[in-house]
């Protein structure tokens, strides 16, 4: 009888991994800052992410069958994030940042929505967007990825340690740091030259800093050490203290990172080539 039972108990134990998995890169892909609206319910959106394109509003990622996304399959989730489509076919709009999510190994994904499909499911429709007229179309998103969506895997550099690569799978893909950190061209796609110099009007319509390690206009001053205890507790070096965004971004994410995942991000944001804007 034990032996009959020893296969259900190690697809148990299998699941319980997935699941804890996925937990883990829920906090460093940042999806509770993102997708829980100010009072509102864990994960039911309603966040709005202005642009000049009008005002964006996070979806419903809990599994709610209904307004959720609980009936959705692994397939349907994995396709989201890589392609930037819905189970219906619809594109998405890149404030969603699977430019960045298409990175994620695909057993990631896998993980994350198994996660996912564990949390409090919420009965909560998506607030539409407030977009200018013409953004109001959604045809012409075939387009725009084509132009500026890289899908597939982050590719390891051989030149560069296990430590380095991992941090760059944090920022790049999971993190998906320049998303915010970044200016943006005409069609809203990350200026590819200026990646992670700050932008004017980025999340919540709030500027982002400069975190290339240029000494001037960066943070090129900060060693990895200062760079992974603000991740960790959101004290900058002159001793104040992260606030808006980023505050969430840190309570919600980095600081439950591990140590080690810490220290890569760091180790990978301070080798970015400095840009002096």
């Amino acid at each position: 009888m034990l032996f009959a039972l020893l296969p259900l108990l190690a697809a148990a134990r299998g699941s319980d991994d997935l699941t804890a998995r996925g937990e883990y890169l829920f906090h460093a892909a940042l999806c509770a800052a993102c997708h829980t609206a100010d009072d509102g319910k864990p994960l039911a959106g309603g966040r709005p992410i202005p642009s000049p394109f009008g005002t964006f509003y996070s979806s419903n990622i809990t599994p709610d069958p209904e307004y959720g996304i609980g009936g959705w399959s692994e397939e349907d989730f994995i396709r989201a994030l890589s392609e930037g489509v819905s189970p219906e076919g619809e594109n998405y709009y890149p404030a969603f940042p699977y430019t960045s999510f298409t990175h994620l190994n695909r057993d990631d994904m896998r993980a994350l929505k198994a996660y996912l499909d564990t949390v409090q499911p919420v009965a909560q429709p998506n607030r539409p967007h407030d977009l200018v007229w013409f953004a109001d179309w959604r045809s012409p998103l075939g387009l725009w990825k084509r132009l500026f969506l890289e899908p597939g895997a982050l590719p390891q550099d051989t030149s560069r340690d296990a430590q380095w690569n991992r941090g760059a799978y944090l920022v790049e893909a999971a993190s998906h740091c320049a998303e915010c950190h970044s200016p943006r061209g005409l069609l809203g796609e990350v200026e590819p030259d200026l990646r992670f110099s700050g932008a004017d009007s980025g999340v919540e319509g709030s500027s982002t800093p400069n975190i290339t390690p240029d000494k001037a206009a960066g943070i090129g001053t900060w060693t990895p050490r200062m760079l992974a205890f603000y991740l960790e507790t959101g004290m900058t070096p002159d001793g104040d203290f992260a606030g808006g965004a980023m505050a969430h971004v840190i309570d919600l994410g980095t600081s439950k990172l591990t140590a080690e995942d810490r220290a890569a991000i760091a180790e990978y944001i301070l080798s970015l080539p400095p840009i002096a804007r």
